[in-house]
Parts: structure tokens; C-alpha cells; sequence
């Protein structure tokens, strides 16, 4: 039963592309090149992770093919940071942002020496958007480039400390680094706007002539080479340019920005941030399934006290079960809803990317990540002292976790962007449709229709309350002072739309599954995770009549008796996950792991049976 139930779980989880798509990733990092390493410097650890990056490079195909595949380019995404948080860092960097970038905008016969360079990672490709003054808004960049039309190269330099390029990949002068680097184009001149530059770093001895760089501080965990990069008068071919179908020179020597708006040539310029956010979902939905599948197999194994017994799984108790049952809810509610946003990606023309595309792309990589933050975090702590030991992973992907919140947009940032751009669209064509309350006379608590209606309608009242908020134009209030008043409104709807959506990714999947201890399995954990929301806004709900008194008053109770019923399934709803203590490595995901810990630290005392007798 168990095997069935999790080979449709897995289906479901892996989009039906497991076989085609992971299973060769996942193969790959069971080289010894993986295992777990003690005692490394940061500046070893961030080597190795070029060592690993380079082991997942020459075990695929080329980073051209992989492109040619979003699927492919989001299952690269998933991997590689079970076992090294930092491969996972470099590898996004170099594959799809900035040989992403080369791809879309530099495929080109004048540089297919520097394009195939690239795609047999002969060198690195660090990003070079942000600067240190500017954060998020790289369109305000001030790093320039100024064409010299004489020696028909542009020089690159950057004008001040504000405009150093910030926590890209250039502290190791002894890897070859070839960087897109993200400058204001101005020619004869005129600034023309932002435009990505192909540019040499360092030659795999030192930085290149004009090249500066400093070493950021050390982070946790991830030992890599982030740094702050300045540009003095660097001499950079014309061919470098990676303009595209964004402008070019004509017969005279002479650049032609593309027709349009300078807005949309820099977004066109910066058009593998959208994938981008898909990458990091992927990796923050593969921690988190980690770090459950992890606490789990340790709270089965790990005995403690209870009233008349010392021997009891701590599994057994309740409040475990609420902590690490919601955790493992909201993986598959993250994990189906970034499936959802793949195939509506993957489907769309890539040329004419919808707003609405961009709305769930956006909120599907903020959800997920801070959804994700909090299962690692919970699986930590639900780990007791185990769980702080970087072989165990779980910490280790939390440090993964703080970043993948700031990459690719912040969080705060980019759902106060999208919550503007949904609200400035209200009652614009833009489909929302009306959302009544449901009632709640009769309905249980667990009927996940239910759910559905009662978030979608808290959806759609925020909505309706922000944009009354921002039409209203009495008391002289400026566009920024209304906006300011009503962003917190705005940020509760974008992330209700998520949680509504990631519900309705769990409706339609159970209507997709054959097996029936699967289907009961999903079924009792997309109520869970309904109810969990739900009862997160509680209060809002009383207060419209969306729930009673009463039923507030059980939502404890319910969730409980849901842990309990799910706690069967455990082994089925994890086994959907397609992990193994053989891939992860951490000892208390073992089948023993008190010998595996044992193992881990050199100390082999009593025999396990003996300490599990005496736990």
C-alpha cells in the first residue's frame, strides 16, 4: 500500500517528470565528491563548491541544453543544495542568469568563442546587477559603459562607491571568471538605458587589467567568494555588447537603441529574473521536503518519556505532530503551487509574458520561500540539539532559506510590487470576479471546498479595500501617502491569492489520483493546510461571518485529529519525496541512527541496541 500510495504522491509532486527530468540529478549526487565534509575553512568550502559545480556540469548535458528545458534548468534548481548549499548558489548564477543571459541576447557568431567558453565552464559567469548603493533597484544602476566609436570598445567604469557591483561571485582570483555585467549604455552622448556586457574577470591567476575587487564578509555556511567588484576604465569590445533584439549598430558605427520605452528594454535585458524566481521556489520547496522527510524519520526513531512508559516515539505526542504535520501541509501546498506556476511558464509564449503570469510567478517565490523559512525552522527545532549539526543539513538549508527570501527580488519588495500592480488593475478587465462569503452553517471544518471559498473570499475582500483605499481621493493625500497607508492590505491579498491558489492545487490533485490511500492521505493534508490558514486569520474570519464562535472555538481540536489521522501515512506522503538517507547523508535520517551518528563522530562506544535500550 505504502509503495503504491507514494509512487502516485511522487507523480503528483515531480509533475509526472521524475524519470525523464530528476532521477539522473539525482543519481549524480550520490558521487563521493558529495559526501559531507567536516572542518573546512570557508574559503575550502567555497572551492569545493566550484569542484562540485563543476562534477554537476561534466555529469549533464551542456548548459545550452539545459536551457533549451525550463523543466531541465528547475530540476538543476532542486538538487544540488540537499548536499551543498553553495552549488546550488553558483550553479543558478552561472546557468541561468548569466549564460542565461548570453543565450537570449548574445547567441551570435562573432561570439561563439566566448559563448562555447561558457557553456564548457572553461570559466564562470558571475552576475553583476546589484550595486551596493541601489539594492533592488538595478534600474537606477550607475555603473557606465561610454562608447568609444574610435577604438570601437566601450569603457566600462564605475563612477563612485555606490555603484560597486555587490555580492557577486570575484573574491577567487584563481577561478576563470567571465562576467555579465549589467551598465548604462551611453553613446554619442546619450544614456540609452541599462544593457547586459560580457566581461572578463580574472584569468584563472588574477583579476584583469581595471578589475577590482573586495572580499564581502563571511556568511553562514555558504563559504563562496561574494564580493564588491569595481570597474577603472576597463576597455571592452564591441562585440561584448549582449544587445539582442534591444538595439545594435548601423553601416555609420552609429547605436540604435530598439523602438519602444526605455522601461521595457530593461526589462527585456533582465528577462531571466522571471525563470530565476522559479529556480529559487524549486530550491525552497526541496529544502523544505528535506527538512520534513529528515525531522520526520527522526521523531519515528528518537524515544522519550511519557506517563508510565520511557520508550515512546516522540512522534506520538501531539504537539510534535501538529508541529511537524502542518510543516510537512504546507511542502506539498508550496511544492503543488510552483508546479502550477511551471506549466502556466513553460506555456506561455515567451515572447509576450501576461501580467497575470508575472503575478503568480512573483507570488508563488515569495510564498514558497517564506512558507519554506518557516518548515526548516520548525524542523530544527523539532530536531532538539540534532538539528543545530550541519551533517543532519537541516541547518544548513535554513541558512539556504535567508537567502533564497532576498534573491531574485526581495519578498517584501516584490509582493508590494505585484499586490500594487493587481490592485491598480481592479475592476480593469483584469477577471476578478465577486467572492461572496461562504456560510458556515453545517459545513465541517475539514471540507476543503469550503476552505477554498472562505480564503478566496478574504482574497477578494482585501482586494476590494485596497483599491477603495487607493481611488479614494479626499483629505489631499499624495499617491505615495495612499499607497503607504494601504501596502500592508495589499501584501495580506497577494498572499492570500497564494494560499488560495496553492488550495486549488490541491483540489484538482486529488481529483488526479487513482490510489486510495494516497487520495485519503492528500485529501487529510490539504484540510490541514486549509485549516492552519484559516485559523491563522481566525479573527478575520469571525468578524464576517465566514465562521462561528463555535467553530473557531474547535479549530484546535480539528487540526489535531487531523495529525492523527495523517500520522498512518507518514511513510507514503514522504516516499512521494523520492529522498533517501543515502543521498542526503544526514545521520538521523538513518534507518539507525544512533550508529550513524555513532559513525559520523568517530565514537563507537556501546552498540546501538544497547544505548536505545537505555534512552
Amino acid at each position: 500500500m505504502t509503495s503504491s500510495a507514494s509512487a502516485e504522491l511522487s507523480r503528483l509532486l515531480f509533475d509526472g517528470r521524475y524519470e525523464q527530468t530528476h532521477q539522473d540529478l539525482h543519481e549524480l549526487l550520490l558521487d563521493p565528491v558529495f559526501d559531507f565534509r567536516e572542518g573546512l575553512t570557508m574559503t575550502e568550502a567555497g572551492k569545493l563548491a566550484y569542484e562540485r559545480s563543476r562534477a554537476v556540469h561534466a555529469g549533464l548535458e551542456r548548459p545550452r541544453d539545459v536551457l533549451a528545458d525550463p523543466w531541465r534548468l528547475f530540476a538543476l534548481a532542486e538538487w544540488p543544495s540537499l548536499v551543498d548549499v553553495s552549488t546550488f548558489s553558483l550553479l543558478m548564477v552561472h546557468y541561468n542568469l548569466a549564460f542565461g543571459t548570453v543565450v537570449e541576447h548574445g547567441d551570435r557568431e562573432d561570439l561563439k568563442d566566448l559563448f562555447d567558453e561558457l557553456d564548457r565552464l572553461d570559466s564562470f559567469s558571475p552576475y553583476m546587477a546589484t550595486e551596493l548603493g541601489y539594492g533592488n533597484n538595478v534600474a537606477a544602476l550607475r555603473t557606465e559603459a561610454v562608447y568609444d566609436s574610435a577604438t570601437e570598445t566601450f569603457v566600462l567604469n564605475t563612477p563612485d562607491a555606490l555603484a560597486q557591483k555587490y555580492m557577486s561571485y570575484s573574491g577567487f582570483q584563481d577561478v576563470p571568471k567571465l562576467a555579465v555585467v549589467m551598465a548604462r549604455l551611453k553613446a554619442d552622448g546619450k544614456d540609452h538605458g541599462v544593457y547586459p556586457f560580457l566581461v572578463r574577470i580574472s584569468d584563472g591567476k588574477q583579476l584583469c587589467r581595471g578589475v577590482h575587487a573586495a572580499p564581502c564578509p563571511e556568511k553562514p555556511v555558504q563559504g563562496l567568494d561574494n564580493g564588491l567588484t569595481w570597474f577603472d576604465h576597463v576597455r571592452v569590445p564591441r562585440r561584448q555588447l549582449l544587445h539582442g533584439d534591444m538595439g545594435g549598430f548601423d553601416a555609420d558605427g552609429v547605436f540604435r537603441p530598439a523602438s519602444g520605452n526605455r522601461r521595457k528594454r530593461f526589462l527585456r535585458a533582465m528577462n531571466r529574473i522571471l525563470p530565476g524566481r522559479l529556480c529559487v521556489s524549486s530550491a525552497a520547496t526541496g529544502a523544505g521536503r528535506a527538512s520534513v522527510y529528515i525531522a520526520l524519520r527522526f521523531a519515528a526513531q528518537r524515544l522519550t518519556n511519557a506517563p508510565g512508559r520511557n520508550d515512546l516515539p516522540i512522534i506520538e505526542y501531539r504537539s510534535h505532530q501538529l508541529a511537524l504535520y502542518t510543516a510537512l501541509s504546507r511542502t506539498y501546498a508550496m511544492t503543488l503551487l510552483l508546479n502550477h506556476a511551471k506549466r502556466e511558464f513553460t506555456a506561455a509564449p515567451q515572447d509576450a509574458l501576461s501580467a497575470g503570469l508575472n503575478h503568480l510567478v512573483s507570488i508563488t517565490k515569495a510564498l514558497s520561500t517564506w512558507e519554506m523559512t518557516d518548515v526548516v525552522a520548525t524542523c530544527r527545532e523539532r530536531c532538539g540539539a540534532q538539528g543545530i549539526f550541519s551533517a543532519n543539513r537541516i541547518a544548513d538549508y535554513g541558512s539556504l532559506l535567508q537567502g533564497l527570501v532576498t534573491a531574485e527580488g526581495d519578498n517584501q519588495v516584490l509582493l508590494a510590487t505585484t499586490a500594487g500592480q493587481i490592485i491598480a488593475q481592479y475592476g480593469d478587465g483584469d477577471g476578478t470576479e465577486p467572492a461572496p462569503a461562504p456560510d458556515p452553517a453545517g459545513r465541517h471544518l475539514g471540507d476543503l471546498a469550503f476552505l477554498v471559498a472562505a480564503v478566496r473570499h478574504r482574497e477578494a475582500e482585501l482586494l476590494r479595500e485596497a483599491a477603495a483605499a487607493m481611488a479614494d481621493d479626499t483629505g489631499g493625500r499624495t499617491y505615495f501617502e495612499n499607497w503607504n497607508g494601504t501596502i500592508n492590505t495589499g501584501l495580506e491579498m497577494a498572499r492570500a491569492r497564494g494560499v488560495r491558489t496553492a488550495l486549488e492545487c490541491f483540489a484538482a490533485a486529488l481529483g488526479t489520483l487513482e490510489d486510495e490511500s494516497a487520495r485519503t492521505a492528500l485529501g487529510l493534508l490539504a484540510a490541514l493546510y486549509g485549516l492552519s490558514e484559516v485559523r491563522r486569520d481566525a479573527g478575520w474570519y469571525l468578524a464576517r461571518g465566514v465562521l462561528t464562535a463555535e467553530q473557531v472555538e474547535r479549530l484546535p481540536r480539528e487540526t489535531d485529529m487531523l495529525c492523527v489521522r495523517l500520522q498512518p501515512y507518514t511513510d507514503a506522503l514522504i516516499g512521494g519525496f523520492r529522498l533517501s538517507p543515502e543521498l542526503l547523508r544526514a545521520p538521523i535520517a538513518a534507518d539507525d541512527y544512533v550508529s550513524a551518528f555513532q559513525q559520523c563522530t568517530g565514537a563507537f562506544g556501546p552498540a546501538a541496541g544497547a544505548v536505545a535500550e537505555g534512552s
